[in-house]
């Protein structure tokens, strides 16, 4: 007999919170989602009366960063609840059952749920060798995936390692290692890049499903356009500088303490799509740039082989194809003829002025 699911209103009450917090919970959760505060309601609603969707999280060529970014989300009550949602049947890192007892887990869920589970994959595979160089429970990753994959109603590619090829998949790529998206087809595929994910966006992408039962809109290589549709640099607070021509030069010198662009030492913001500088980290606390250190653009494909420190030669996004230089001169050159055609304006006016009074014999000279 198959046991009916709980709604994650059931849930919540069950877990001892009250109506009060289930609210707070459907409005964190709209918010995640990108959705305006009228939509609450709906939300609200969807969660009281859709049973929580089956999930399993498999992990594979990574460091389990994206778990640890996940489960540290800043919102106890979304980490409880919502973190109950995508561990009930299947996560290797975060379940008790270990050794046989897990892959059977495995297994009942696959079968139990085929056609109607979400499948959450952290971590790249390795086809190098055969895909030798990751095995769980005896088998090869590859192996893995393709059973998991099969019956997925969507995949999700959790971090960079998962949605790019990782790390690993550096230079010279000793294992092989492959990003999920050239493994598994005629699957809708949600990337969710980053080295980690922030949590809080990661929550968004699972309540998408919980509340929507689909895919949310993606931008041309997948990724949620509600996370993922802006620049870094195109958010930044340090932005204005950047326009201004203001620069660090170097991490110790008195312009990082100024607050100046990081362009110059190294800042991949201007190519990198991400909610770092609008979401933030630790409750909204900070960022990466907001704590002195450039964006290394670790949500996008690639970064691993680009010099961390090394200066973009050029990017587009101000109408021109332009370098951090030009745009600086262009910025203090346009003062400084600012200046002038204003002063010079001025004494056009005055002397005019001036003869209007002569010639009305208002002055005597």
């Amino acid at each position: 007999m198959k046991i009916k699911k709980k709604t994650v209103y059931q849930e919540t009450i069950d877990k001892g919170y009250s109506r009060r917090d289930f609210m707070k919970l459907a409005a964190m959760m709209t918010a995640y989602m990108g959705l305006q505060s009228s939509a609450i309601g709906s939300v609200a609603k969807a969660l009281e009366t859709k049973a929580r969707p089956t999930v399993i999280w498999l992990h594979f060529q990574e460091c389990t960063g994206c778990t640890e970014s996940f489960i540290k989300t800043a919102h106890p009550l979304v980490a409880d609840v919502l973190l109950e949602t995508v561990s009930l049947d299947y996560t290797e890192t975060l379940m008790a059952a270990s050794g046989e007892g897990a892959e059977k887990a495995l297994h009942h869920s696959l079968q139990e749920n085929y056609g109607n589970y979400i499948l959450l994959v952290e971590g790249a595979v390795p086809v190098g060798k055969d895909g030798v160089y990751c095995t769980i429970g005896g088998r090869k990753a590859t192996d893995i995936l393709e059973e998991a994959a099969k019956g997925a109603q969507a995949v999700i590619t959790w971090g960079s390692c998962a949605a790019n090829g990782g790390v690993q998949a550096a230079y010279p790529n000793p294992t092989g290692s492959q990003p999920i998206k050239k493994l598994v087809s005629g699957k809708p595929i949600i990337q969710v890049p980053g080295c980690p994910p922030i949590g809080e966006v990661m929550a968004g992408i699972v309540t998408q499903f919980i509340v929507f039962g689909k895919v949310p809109e993606l931008d041309s290589i997948g990724r949620p356009k509600a996370f993922y549709a802006r620049r870094v640099h195109d958010t930044c607070y340090r932005r204005p500088y950047f326009d201004a021509g203001l620069f660090v030069e170097t991490f110790d010198d008195v312009n990082a303490k100024q607050g100046y662009c990081l362009y110059k030492v190294g800042c991949k913001g201007p190519t990198t799509y991400n909610a770092c500088a609008t979401t933030k980290w630790n409750e909204g606390v900070s960022y990466p740039i907001q704590s002195g250190h450039g964006c290394l653009g670790c949500s996008e494909a690639g970064f691993w082989d680009v010099p961390f420190y090394e200066r973009l030669s050029k990017f587009p996004g101000t109408g021109i194809e332009s370098t951090a230089d030009k745009i600086g001169a262009i910025a203090a050159v346009g003062a400084g003829l600012g200046v002038a055609a204003h002063s010079i304006a001025t004494y056009v006016r005055k002397s005019k002025i001036v003869k209007d009074h002569i010639k009305d014999g208002d002055l005597d000279n």
